[in-house]
């Protein structure tokens, strides 16, 4: 059963939430997560995807993850929030490509469903499931919490796939072999 590192991610221009695991087939291991605070740099938005840039590409150094996955943007209510947003997650999508990764995208609704059961979940529904899947002793601060039910999120998606893979070449002309 293979083994692989996956680094998930929650964009925020802000606070970027980081979550790292260890998944070998079903079974998911908590490796680390956290929050890069982009605030500490200054408060124009440049310094901030420095900030951002520079912590994940620190962060894929640290864990030497396997698969990257991040959080699509979503249409806010502010337009400027939304287009910050999307600047944030090019930062860190560049930090992974950089190190060679390939980046997985999943919308908010997909993560929920993934993590929570339902597209709908509220942030402390997924902090709950989190904390529960990985066997945590503490709840995880919501940006952490949501980047590691990204990477969670992949890692059901992964292995979905890889069986059906699996499944699909043992299909010849219409017949299982």
């Amino acid at each position: 059963m293979k083994m692989s590192i996956i680094l998930g991610i929650d964009p925020g221009s802000r606070f970027t939430g980081y979550g790292v695991i260890k998944q070998q087939g079903r079974s998911f291991t908590y490796l680390g997560s956290g929050c890069i605070k982009a605030l500490s740099q200054g408060e124009d938005l440049a310094s901030r995807l420095q900030t951002i840039f520079a912590g994940v590409s620190e962060i894929i150094l640290q864990f030497k993850p396997d698969m990257f996955a991040i959080e699509q943007v979503f249409m806010a209510k502010n337009p400027d929030s939304a287009l910050k947003l999307g600047q944030a997650r090019g930062a860190a999508i560049v930090a992974a490509t950089n190190s060679g990764l390939t980046i997985a995208e999943y919308s908010a609704r997909q993560i929920k469903q993934a993590v929570v059961g339902t597209g709908g979940a509220d942030k402390s529904q997924v902090q709950h499931m989190v904390k529960t899947i990985l066997k945590l002793a503490g709840t995880p601060q919501a940006d952490a919490a949501d980047a590691l039910a990204v990477a969670l999120c992949h890692g059901h998606s992964h292995e979905s796939l890889t069986k059906l893979a699996g499944q699909a070449s043992k299909v010849v002309r219409g017949r299982l072999r």
